[in-house]
């Protein structure tokens, strides 16, 4: 089963920049990671009047695009998909980092700014980690916001059991 970890936080926590950066580190560490981002409303992906885009307008309900170096697939669902449907559609890559998701029971990491005007999300059983420019709970592991490379050494212990 391929290791799933929520980067989660409050919003302009810093959880997209500081994700760029660990995945920047664990593809340096020779990991294939997959990120797969939650979206609360509605997104577009596709470009009006672009040939996948006219498929969809059409009524197909699976479109994709294939080239040499990448696949997208596009899917209309009639209901938000668990995290767990989601990942059922990836294979072949040694962890999954997701950006948002706390309401999943999978291991977290939050990433909390102490300039942030909100207050911490608060200790849950599956948070594995804090990313940080302060310590924010005692009991759990803490890591600085610009130091992915401590977190990559923490996750290949605990996580990728290397």
């Amino acid at each position: 089963m391929i290791p799933i970890i929520s980067v989660v936080g409050r919003s302009n926590s810093g959880k997209t920049t500081y994700l760029e950066k660990l995945v920047a580190e664990c593809k340096r560490r020779g990991y294939k990671v997959a990120v797969i981002k939650h979206h609360h409303n509605d997104f577009e992906i596709d470009k009006p009047g672009k040939d996948t885009w006219r498929h969809a307008e059409a009524g197909a309900d699976v479109v994709c695009i294939a080239s040499p170096h990448k696949m997208a697939m596009i899917k209309k669902t009639d209901q938000e998909l668990s995290l767990d449907q989601v990942v059922s559609y990836i294979d072949n890559v040694d962890i999954i980092f997701t950006e948002g998701y706390k309401q999943e029971t999978k291991c977290k990491i939050e990433v909390y700014r102490q300039g942030n005007i909100n207050a911490p999300l608060g200790v849950k059983p599956e948070l594995l980690a804090v990313v940080s420019d302060t310590v924010v709970y005692e009991s759990i592991p803490h890591f600085a916001l610009d130091d992915p490379g401590a977190m990559a050494d923490f996750l290949e212990v605990k996580v990728l059991n290397k």
